[in-house]
């Protein structure tokens, strides 16, 4: 698992997404996962498919999943 810990408690994961082109993307990625509980800030970065999540505890990944398919993504799986 690629989460990391911050002195604050906060957890920072990198997930890849599939399918991103544009700031558009990026917003509509950001968007949904930032609807998450405990997300606290959300970078989706369509030239490399990296999305990185900051959040209170490590995420349940269905749930990743799900933001992700609603805003018409494919998560692959962590960076």
């Amino acid at each position: 698992m690629s989460a990391q810990t911050d002195t604050q408690g906060s957890v920072t994961t990198v997930y890849k997404v599939s399918g991103m082109s544009c700031g558009h993307c990026e917003g509509s990625v950001s968007g949904e996962i930032s609807g998450l509980p405990g997300v606290s800030s959300v970078k989706a970065v369509a030239s490399t498919g990296e999305v990185t999540v900051v959040s209170a505890a490590p995420l349940d990944t269905e749930a990743v999943r799900a933001a992700v398919d609603e805003a018409g993504f494919e998560l692959v799986g962590q960076a």
